[in-house]
């Protein structure tokens, strides 16, 4: 297994999102099985997040309402949205706006099992720099 490389870390970097979640294992499940996040345990026990890269870590919150409406948006990058969205739909997500063929963007939006709307964000040229094209 290749290791990862420490975060970056510089001033304005975003670096840390708390998820609003009824159920926090299942919804750790969720980010696990559609976009590859590493869960981990904390120190006191709670369920933690890194992303792919170990750039952006979080963990999920209960007591606060889901983010049900666009306001802010948080967008994942992918290698496929195609693929992508049928991992998410297959890990408990629900597709709301599908990837729009005539869009400039290759971009979707989908609700995790909470309810909180988020999206995912096709990176031209991914797939073939993950060897998957």
């Amino acid at each position: 297994m290749a290791t990862t490389a420490s975060p970056t870390y510089r001033t304005g970097k975003i670096c840390y999102i708390e998820i609003p979640a009824t159920d926090i294992e299942r919804s750790a499940e969720f980010y696990r099985r559609a976009f590859g996040w590493h869960i981990r345990k904390r120190g006191d026990g709670s369920t933690a997040f890194d992303d792919t890269v170990s750039e952006v870590s979080g963990t999920w919150v209960r007591g606060r309402p889901a983010a049900t409406q666009p306001g802010l948006m948080v967008y994942i990058m992918v290698a496929s949205a195609a693929a992508a969205i049928d991992a998410l739909v297959a890990a408990g997500g629900r597709i709301v706006e599908p990837v729009d063929p005539d869009a400039r963007e290759v971009v979707a939006t989908f609700r995790d099992p909470a309810g909180n709307l988020m999206g995912i964000y096709q990176q031209p040229g991914l797939a073939e720099a993950e060897g998957r094209s």
